[in-house]
């Protein structure tokens, strides 16, 4: 049965065509974030991919304390408010699968990731990554293709009947066996090299086979991208840059497989041109998360700095000071990811590139500490040598008349500025119409 292709599938279609487009996915819940990412997929006239992975959102509400119907909602929300077209909003599952449950029994395990599964698809995610890489309790020390595909193909099965049953378009696909790690490595030196052609040749073959033997053709024509390490990475103080030399051979290998692109992990902080050049080479959907909320938290710090220069002691918001409380209150989502002395690991809690403080924004006391901090700023007008010294890309665009000296406002520019990169990567047609002058949407 033939089906109109939805959004993304028009993007990899096009790219397949040899235009210059792909995809960024936004990997992120803050609502600052997102309403910045809007504003961005507004000015580049691009999709707006948002990812939620299966520890932020889950069927018992993960981290955030959403399932998905919830996360789709407050999402769907966030764009009305913003006055962003919900036809250009798409919704993708990252990382689903049986990774929050990998300390018990495989069947277990799957058990419960096909009802994560069943529920995203249910709400509506149109994108969904298959990730079944990771090994449970009973398997064997390192897991087959063969068993990573059995799984993944349990888990299309779960998604297409549960889209099926609420009336929603039958998903998108993402396989794949050599994923990195969610959020970037404990130690650079963990990352690898980029997959082989042959390593891929093999995920797809095995992948290919377990779908159409299952009866799923129609799923498999739907598997439009396959994860792989392209040889970009980082931890919580190096950055490990693209290299499009060594990623020749795998570039060369997926521009011979019909419909189907690379989606890359891990590319927070990668430089611009890198982005551009792993969308030219098959990269074509980018993810991002923690570089985002690293831009929110510099632009906090900022604001943080403006406060103390204006704002009385006993008046301020001590949101640095409170965040830092929370986390050594609750370590669990930074201890294992910052070894070293307390003082080194007083530094990583708040500058590191991993970004561990972003699981927490949504604790009660850090996010009255935000509201706290608006407050003061909001109240007085914040003068331009302070906004020079401590925002200074935004007071550029504060003095050119472009920008607000809002506190919201400044970090959403400050989060677009590094959102964008991604933007323009991957709609190089709207980012030169953009730097011209010419209006796009």
């Amino acid at each position: 049965m033939n089906q109109a292709l939805s959004p993304i599938q028009q993007v990899i279609k096009a790219h397949r065509r040899g235009e210059a487009a792909g995809l960024y996915s936004v990997c992120c819940s803050h609502p600052i974030v997102l309403t910045a990412a809007m504003r961005v997929a507004q000015d580049y006239a691009t999709l707006l991919l948002v990812e939620a992975t299966s520890n932020q959102v889950d069927q018992y509400g993960g981290y955030t304390g959403m399932n998905p119907a919830q996360f789709r909602a407050y999402v769907e929300q966030l764009a009305r408010e913003r006055g962003f077209p919900l036809d250009r909003l798409v919704l993708g599952g990252d990382h689903l699968g049986p990774n929050a449950w990998q300390g018990r029994p495989a069947d277990e395990a799957m058990a419960k990731a096909e009802t994560l599964v069943a529920a995203y698809a249910a709400a509506g995610f149109h994108k969904i990554h298959l990730d079944c890489s990771m090994r449970c309790a009973d398997d064997p020390p390192a897991l087959d293709d063969a068993i990573v595909a059995e799984r993944a193909v349990r888990l299309a099965i779960v998604a297409d009947a549960a889209a099926r049953s609420a009336g929603h378009a039958p998903p998108v696909y993402v396989i794949g066996t050599e994923v990195p790690v969610p959020g970037g490595e404990s130690a650079l030196a963990d990352a690898g090299a980029p997959t082989s052609p042959l390593a891929a040749g093999r995920t797809l073959e095995v992948h290919c086979r377990a779908f159409l033997d299952a009866g799923l053709h129609d799923a498999w024509r739907r598997v439009i991208a396959m994860v792989v390490q392209p040889g970009v990475d980082f931890d919580h103080s190096h950055i490990q840059h693209y290299d499009a030399a060594q990623a020749a051979s795998l570039s060369a290998f997926v521009a011979g497989q019909p419909g189907l692109v690379f989606e890359a992990h891990s590319t927070d902080y990668q430089k611009e041109s890198g982005l551009h050049e792993m969308v030219r080479d098959h990269f074509a959907i980018l993810k991002v998360g923690p570089a985002a909320t690293f831009a929110l938290r510099e632009g906090l710090l900022a604001l943080c700095q403006i406060e103390d220069e204006l704002v009385a002691p006993e008046r301020s918001s001590r949101l640095m000071q409170v965040l830092d409380e929370v986390m050594l209150a609750k370590p669990e989502h930074w201890r294992k990811h910052y070894p070293g002395s307390s003082d080194e690991q007083r530094v990583m809690r708040r500058y590191g590139l991993s970004d561990r403080c972003r699981y927490y924004w949504g604790e009660p006391p850090v996010a009255a500490a935000v509201e706290h901090l608006f407050a003061n700023l909001d109240a007085i007008e914040i003068p331009l040598p302070l906004l020079s010294q401590h925002l200074p890309e935004q007071y550029l665009d504060v003095l050119q008349g472009q920008l607000k000296t809002g506190s919201r406002a400044l970090l959403e520019h400050k989060i677009g500025r590094v959102l964008a990169q991604y933007a323009r990567a991957c709609n190089r047609n709207a980012a030169e119409a953009v730097n011209k002058g010419v209006p796009i949407c």
